[in-house]
């Protein structure tokens, strides 16, 4: 397969966004030297396939491939430096926030947590600092990580924050067979791989995938769905317009279903960018919410130089739901995450900032404000929480409850 990189005169289809790349940033040499790298691991497993890959496999190997893909590459991906900025980045009171129901659930469990997905490591050491204020410092820290890359960061941001507490965290490469105590999870369900699908008119699904055209270039190509996708799809009642195009997550339900099996005490705290299934797949939703994010530019072509985009769809908490019950848990609760961190008492916390005046405080007013109003982050971004065993509530979930749109 040839492949040559911007400004040859064959242009893979790979680099032609269509949907605003003359405003996207260049990729630096060396970036684009790994993604073709990725490009061409792709379209080999494209061609052993048969020509044809669903797009749930091309997204996880974009992602996940050991050492090229997104996730397990060497890039910076959180903060100003990266591509995206997540809560615990925005402000540590994000994090602060959490420790009321954290330590609820673990005096009702065991005085543990596992954090799937940790990021840059933030979310841990402020949340670890403030139990510790509090006299509720977990006896461990768990955290499941598959990019070696991204354990480093998290390593190093523990302990350059809490280097005296590092002796409480540890790093899992698969879940535990059994667990007790809070499983959290920040915006780790969206970036799990989703099943591109097409209703090209009423009773009629496909899925759609990744193939190679006559140039050994990546295309788009729609098969008919299988029995899994036209299950979870009956479950949706789409009204249209027709062509409708969306994306059915089977991994992200799949993943609360394992806690079923393993969780035996405690609760599961999902934090999400997304909706119920009847806001999902509403009529002007007809494109989907599949997004690409590269240095703080969104862009809707995954096929843009693999490797070096976040792809990431919203999450149907009604899928969520569905399988947690289905697997024996308790719904909790379901909310805004404004709704939420209000409950937890972020504005307590902020308040503790002494001089009200000061740049300090006004700076961390502004964050907050990021974090819970309904134009920002507060109403699009939901929490969702799963239980065994508790026998009182956990905080953030006294008021404002969503349950009833699940």
């Amino acid at each position: 397969m040839e492949t040559r990189p911007p400004g040859t005169a064959t242009r893979l289809k790979h680099l032609d966004t269509r949907a605003g790349s003359a405003r996207l940033p260049e990729p630096t040499a060396d970036a684009q030297a790994a993604s073709l790298q990725l490009y061409r691991r792709i379209g080999e497993e494209i061609a052993q396939a048969g020509g044809w890959l669903p797009f749930s496999r091309y997204m996880e190997l974009a992602l996940y491939m050991p050492e090229l893909g997104y996730y397990s590459g060497g890039a910076q991906k959180f903060g100003e430096a990266g591509d995206f900025i997540t809560a615990p980045e925005i402000s540590p009171l994000f994090a602060r926030s959490l420790a009321t129901p954290a330590a609820q659930v673990m005096a009702q469990s065991a005085p543990q947590i596992l954090e799937a997905g940790a990021g840059s490591g933030l979310l841990a050491a402020e949340l670890l600092l403030e139990l510790e204020r509090r006299g509720n410092l977990p006896a461990r820290y768990l955290i499941l990580e598959l990019s070696g890359e991204l354990r480093a960061r998290q390593r190093e941001t523990l302990s350059r924050r809490t280097a005296h507490l590092l002796d409480r965290v540890s790093w899992l490469d698969t879940l535990p067979a059994h667990f007790a105590g809070l499983v959290l999870g920040n915006e780790l369900l969206d970036a799990m791989p989703v099943a591109l699908l097409v209703w090209p008119e009423p009773g009629v699904l496909l899925e759609r995938g990744v193939s190679l055209d006559e140039a050994g270039q990546f295309c788009w190509s729609d098969r008919p769905a299988g029995p899994a996708l036209q299950t979870a799809a009956a479950q949706i009642g789409l009204q249209g317009p027709y062509p409708y195009l969306s994306e059915i997550s089977l991994a992200a339900p799949a993943w609360v279903a394992e806690w079923g099996q393993r969780l035996e005490r405690g609760a599961l705290l999902l934090i999400d960018y997304g909706h119920s299934r009847s806001e999902y797949y509403l009529p002007q939703r007809s494109q989907g919410t599949l997004m690409c994010h590269y240095r703080h530019h969104a862009h809707e072509n995954p096929l843009w130089w693999p490797g070096l985009n976040d792809i990431t769809a919203h999450v149907d908490f009604s899928a969520i739901a569905d399988a947690g019950f289905a697997a024996g848990l308790d719904v909790l609760g379901y909310l805004p995450q404004g709704r939420f961190l209000l409950n937890c008492g972020i504005t307590e916390l902020l308040a503790q900032i002494p001089d009200t005046r000061s740049r300090a405080y006004l700076a961390a007013a502004r964050s907050v404000e990021k974090l819970i109003l309904p134009h920002e982050m507060g109403e699009r971004f939901k929490v969702i929480a799963f239980g065994r065993d508790l026998s009182e509530p956990v905080s953030g979930f006294q008021s404002g409850s969503r349950l009833h749109t699940l």
